[in-house]
């Protein structure tokens, strides 16, 4: 008999480790809603989770400091008028935050330094455009304020966040829901995974479908994809039997997966998150009570096992911390946030290593935090890798990025698809110059206020002396 070599590997041991009781968010109604999203969003300042609300939808932003039971008035962001479908923090700025809702809207919020201390309901934008609920929110990787939307109205919707307005509807390519989309490392290209059982890679300034594939998965059940590369796609989904499956594709050979190999009989969709600077991927299933890691390599198998994450408690979602937000003194890799029932969890993964100098080998330069290229210069064909930065001495945050948004956004609807008569036209357009002079009048009400403060301010100075 031949001995089987283990392959070597510097992954091969790392381990998941919860934070201990105190260092966990308690106390938090965690939402019930069966859409298949994380529910869950973090970044180093901020994390937030989708929660129960009654009459609307409604999401909880907590300083990532807040940590124990909460406080039952802790304020949340509560604009929506239906549940929160999904959560998406801006790469670009660690204080915005966009959310998408059965409301058909997807909404951009700026969360303040320090957190809330009072209920958000005034977003900075409302994109309206989707004509049915809207499951997915995803920020572009490089470019500034350029965010995209999937609706249960198989449209998906590219957004400049900075007027307010949709620049590209890729409307006829889906015939039937959009289970997942993602972004290559660049932002050229989206990879969706849709109901009709195709996994399609799209150009999407030209809305051009570059390849696809059928029946990635033979289940019927959803499947995800996200890009391991620009030409390799990772996805998880069912085999006919309803076992679930993780597969590796190389985009310009789809006939035949790379490996497709077999995991178990579980019902919960396989959640992907890809960490380019280990290779490694974490599969985190909804309503499992492991975490599977994988290293994605060029050799065959590919893909390679590497261990289980496991506990006895089941997760509604998973929050990923970009790897700016962790802590590379302690050798963590990754870190993830695990939503229970009532309260998130932190799990950090980690290699064993003694010493306590800084590892080169486990963080290359990675994805920071500035963006590569403005939403006009992506708009017009322009390509930029993401601007990387060294964790040597740990990340610290630079200056406050603001959100410009451009010009007044209650003004700049989206033109309806179809519109009746001129009848139709003329009363939006009534409705348009009306909240013109509504924000006219709001504008002299501030600078109003604004001089009756700087003349109390004067007057009580005036008094003191």
């Amino acid at each position: 008999m031949s001995r089987k070599v283990v392959r070597t590997s510097k992954f091969r041991h790392v381990f998941g480790q919860p934070v201990k009781t105190d260092q966990c968010y308690d106390d938090i109604r965690v939402s019930q809603n069966t859409w298949d999203s994380n529910f869950c969003a973090v970044n180093p300042n901020f994390l937030a989770i989708v929660v129960e609300a009654s009459g609307g939808g409604a999401f909880l932003v907590l300083p990532l400091s807040k940590t124990g039971r909460l406080d039952k008035s802790q304020p949340v962001v509560c604009g929506h008028t239906a549940p929160v479908l999904d959560i998406d923090w801006c790469p670009h700025n660690d204080n915005v935050i966009a959310s998408g809702s059965e409301d058909c809207t997807v909404m951009v919020w700026e969360i303040p330094d320090g957190g809330l201390t009072r209920s958000l309901t005034e977003p900075i934008v409302t994109l309206e455009g989707h004509t049915k609920r809207v499951g997915i929110v995803l920020w572009h990787p490089t470019a500034q304020n350029v965010l995209l939307s999937a609706g249960c109205d198989n449209v998906v919707l590219i957004w400049d966040v900075g007027c307010g307005q949709s620049i590209i509807s890729i409307d006829e390519t889906h015939t039937d829901i959009i289970y997942s989309v993602a972004w290559n490392r660049n932002g050229s290209l989206i990879c969706t995974s849709c109901k009709d059982k195709k996994i399609r890679i799209i150009e999407p300034r030209s809305g051009n479908i570059i390849t696809e594939k059928e029946k990635p998965h033979e289940g019927s059940r959803p499947v995800r994809a996200i890009f391991v590369s620009d030409d390799q796609i990772l996805t998880t989904g069912f085999s006919r039997m309803s076992e679930r499956q993780v597969a590796l594709w190389d985009t310009k050979a789809f006939d035949s997966p790379l490996t497709l190999q077999e995991l178990d009989t579980s019902s919960g969709v396989l959640i992907p998150f890809y960490d380019p600077d280990t290779g490694i991927v974490y599969l985190c299933g909804k309503g499992d009570s492991s975490i599977r890691y994988f290293e994605v390599t060029d050799e065959s198998p590919y893909v390679h096992y590497l261990s289980l994450y496991s506990s006895k408690d089941s997760q509604r979602g998973m929050g990923y911390m970009p790897k700016r937000g962790l802590e590379v003194n302690k050798c963590e890799i990754a870190r993830f946030y695990k939503l229970h029932e009532r309260k998130c969890e932190p799990i950090a993964m980690t290699v064993p290593r003694k010493s306590d100098l800084f590892q080169e080998d486990l963080y290359p330069d990675t994805i920071g935090p500035d963006a590569a290229l403005s939403a006009e210069e992506w708009l017009s064909g322009k390509d930029a890798e993401p601007l990387l930065i060294s964790l040597k001495d740990g990340y610290v945050p630079s200056k406050n990025r603001e959100l410009k948004v451009t010009k007044n956004i209650l003004n700049v609807r989206l033109p309806k698809r179809s519109q009746s008569s001129d009848g139709s036209k003329a009363s939006s357009f009534t409705q348009d110059s009306t909240l013109e002079q509504l924000m006219e009048e709001m504008k002299k009400l501030k600078a109003t206020v604004a001089e009756q403060e700087k003349r109390i301010a004067q007057l009580e100075e005036k008094a003191s002396n």
